[in-house]
């Protein structure tokens, strides 16, 4: 089962058969969630679908005695496992989850119980996401110091046609590498939307905005809600800090976007000498893991 997103459901259905190298009518599909333009270029939403594999079915052989049946399943089962060992070794070398930098969203709906743990690897190594951002690095490294005002301009004459009634919009140097970006208003608690979307939605868009062109990360705070979230961040941890003393190791539960990061930040800071880092499931969902670092 892959998790596949794109611009249409035409195009996801089409890159989810040539990923599981079969025909789009040998899939089953869910619709996680169908694709929208938006409204005036904001809150676009991309279509995304879950999409397995039919199951191939063994033709039942009544007529035949039953040990023909055994020595006839036998091979068929060995040559079906050569077949899937081959098909293994070529898997499209492209990256099926869309990537784009971005916080997601927050807490997963969907059972931690759909997921095999027992892959999960604890042993501590190189944090990749960090190392390929280092590597894409621009040379120019921008402050947040100097470029707020300029943020600041340029998001107002963004939103300054928006429909909610908000005050003007605030942004602010968080830190060195962090742009705080506050919005306050009347209307402004109904830029978060039911389940957080909209506030996924303007995440996604100014994040990809100030991280492309400045390379610096984001603070969204839309009437104390990420102040809100922090909060329930630190409590949920509070069950995960009970598990690393008892165990030397623990893992949250799936996380995405806002949440994961507050999370990350906060288990860093109190274990400075044990390994976090965050790990993706095959659906591309994310968790953090905490463990001793090994030699």
């Amino acid at each position: 089962m892959i998790k596949i997103e794109s611009t249409t459901l035409e195009q996801a259905c089409k890159d989810a058969a040539a990923a599981l190298e079969c025909s789009a009518s040998e899939l089953i599909i869910e619709i996680v969630q169908s694709p929208s333009s938006g409204f005036m270029g904001l809150f676009k939403k991309s279509a995304i679908i879950v999409a397995a594999k039919k199951k191939q079915e063994i033709k039942s052989a009544d007529e035949k005695p039953l040990k023909k049946q055994m020595q006839e399943v036998k091979p068929q089962e060995k040559r079906t496992q050569n077949k899937e060992f081959k098909n293994e070794s070529k898997k499209p070398s492209h990256n099926i989850i869309n990537d784009t930098i971005m916080p997601e969203s927050f807490v997963s709906m969907q059972d931690d119980d759909d997921y095999d743990m027992a892959d999960i690897n604890y042993t501590a190594d190189y944090e990749e996401e960090e190392e390929q951002k280092k590597e894409s690095g621009s040379d120019r490294v921008f402050s947040a110091y100097e470029v707020a005002k300029k943020v600041q301009k340029e998001i107002n004459e963004l939103f300054a046609l928006i429909c909610f009634k908000i005050e003007k919009i605030e942004v602010s140097a968080y830190d060195e590498t962090t742009l705080l970006v506050e919005f306050k208003g009347e209307d402004a608690a109904l830029l978060i939307g039911k389940e957080g979307y909209r506030y996924k939605a303007l995440s996604y868009m100014i994040f990809n905005w100030i991280n492309t062109k400045y390379q610096l990360q984001l603070r969204l705070e839309i009437a104390e809600f990420l102040k809100n979230q922090e909060e329930s961040v630190a409590r949920y941890l509070l069950s995960v800090c009970e598990n690393v003393e008892r165990d030397g190791r623990a893992q949250t539960k799936i996380l995405d976007g806002v949440l994961i990061q507050i999370a990350l930040k906060e288990l860093r800071e109190k274990y400075p000498n044990k390994y976090v880092a965050v790990r993706s499931t095959r659906d591309g969902l994310k968790f953090i893991i905490i463990n001793d670092y090994h030699n």
